[in-house]
């Protein structure tokens, strides 16, 4: 709404209490119970009305910088061709520099990669680990608390219900608690030979991203699955369970009773995550029909469904074998993922120039646990 126009409705409703406060005063009178109330409906109305004016100055006074897209898509080729040209430059090629354009910031054992790189870096990294990309994220960088729900069992919930007046509310036994997030220290190094480098026909920034995305890739996804003790928590950790009945097989009904574990509300967005081995052996498995439980469906960018829902492959999930949590099914936003500080890049030249070679390395921290035990399930093996 205008400005102009909430001046005039502010006018016209303190015209009105000044009118209810006149009629009183002429009448000699207090003012009735009902001009009471009507006066502190109408005081209200412009306290709302005061807020919103208020704010709608202060919005004004805000300077408001156009975001051009070409200027952001001119500065990531610049960076790019700029970092490219410093790699070959340090390998001792000639690069002809343009007007303009700056090396990578130099630190005392090398240079860090230009923020786009490093973006392009942990878009690649998604790309790869989906279960990151479909995790709760987080950027804080102290201790964070995730609240979530804690229930004594399964049978305690918040529930909602009809009520009588003057009678109390029966408590479930849950109750609100953390999950804290605080962050882990990890690496990633990777090395480049200089002959490659020094090959015009090889793409160096893309090779850079590519290879480190896989190294960051593959340990995120291990530890978002698995985690490690007294570091992060991985999403198998969650304790709703179902066990397979066997040491060596998963049959269809393990299946259909693993989805069933989680509630109608979460199915949206679930999937299914196993070791390409166990895939394998699913792709065996039939209903009560004769048909495949695995579906194709080439339309989807993961063209394989199980009862409906998309499989995904991780070699960092544990086999069919005794005591192993096979099959990993659900939301996986049950999941939080914290980065203490974003993914820094550096490129090392001294260190490994006896190798002929240079380093690329990676440093960031993180955390992660299951936050909510309702999104995710998993079938275990049973012991021998």
């Amino acid at each position: 709404m205008e400005l102009k126009k909430l001046m005039e409705q502010r006018a016209d409703l303190q015209a009105e209490m000044e009118a209810l406060l006149n009629t009183a005063k002429t009448e000699e009178r207090a003012m009735t119970e009902e001009e009471i109330s009507k006066f502190d409906e109408l005081e209200k109305k412009i306290n709302v009305i005061d807020g919103t004016i208020e704010r709608e100055e202060r919005a004004r006074k805000m300077e408001h910088k156009e975001v051009k897209p070409n200027e952001v898509e001119e500065r990531a080729v610049v960076e790019e061709r700029a970092f490219a040209n410093y790699i070959r430059k340090q390998c001792g090629v000639y690069v002809e520099e343009r007007a303009g354009e700056q090396n990578p910031d130099m630190g005392n054992n090398g240079a860090v990669i230009p923020v786009t790189i490093a973006q392009r870096i942990i878009r690649k990294v998604e790309e790869i680990t989906p279960i990151l990309a479909k995790a709760t994220r987080f950027n804080v960088k102290g201790t964070l608390k995730v609240p979530v729900w804690d229930k004594v069992n399964t049978s305690h919930d918040i529930t909602v219900a009809y009520q009588t007046e003057f009678q109390d509310i029966t408590a479930d036994s849950g109750r609100f608690t953390s999950v804290d997030l605080s962050g882990y220290l990890a690496g990633a190094l990777t090395l480049i030979g200089k002959s490659v480098a020094n090959n015009a026909d090889v793409d160096v920034v893309n090779f850079v991203i590519n290879e480190m995305a896989k190294k960051i890739a593959q340990f995120l996804e291990g530890e978002l699955l698995k985690g490690t003790a007294g570091k992060a928590t991985g999403a198998l950790s969650t304790n709703t369970t179902l066990s397979a009945g066997s040491t060596t097989a998963i049959t269809a009904d393990n299946l259909i009773d693993l989805q069933a574990k989680i509630p109608t509300v979460y199915q949206a967005d679930a999937c299914w995550i196993m070791h390409p081995s166990t895939f394998t052996t699913l792709k065996k498995l039939k209903d009560a029909t004769g048909q495949y439980l695995l579906q194709n469906d080439f339309t989807s960018a993961m063209p394989y469904r199980i009862l409906g829902k998309p499989v995904y492959l991780s070699d960092n999930m544990p086999t069919i074998s005794s005591d192993n949590k096979a099959v990993l099914y659900g939301d996986l936003s049950g999941l939080a993922v914290n980065f203490r500080e974003d993914i820094s890049i550096q490129i090392l030249q001294e260190k490994y120039a006896t190798m002929h070679a240079m380093g690329i390395v990676s440093w960031f921290e993180f955390d992660s646990d299951v936050i909510d035990h309702q999104k995710l399930a998993v079938l275990v093996m049973s012991t021998n």
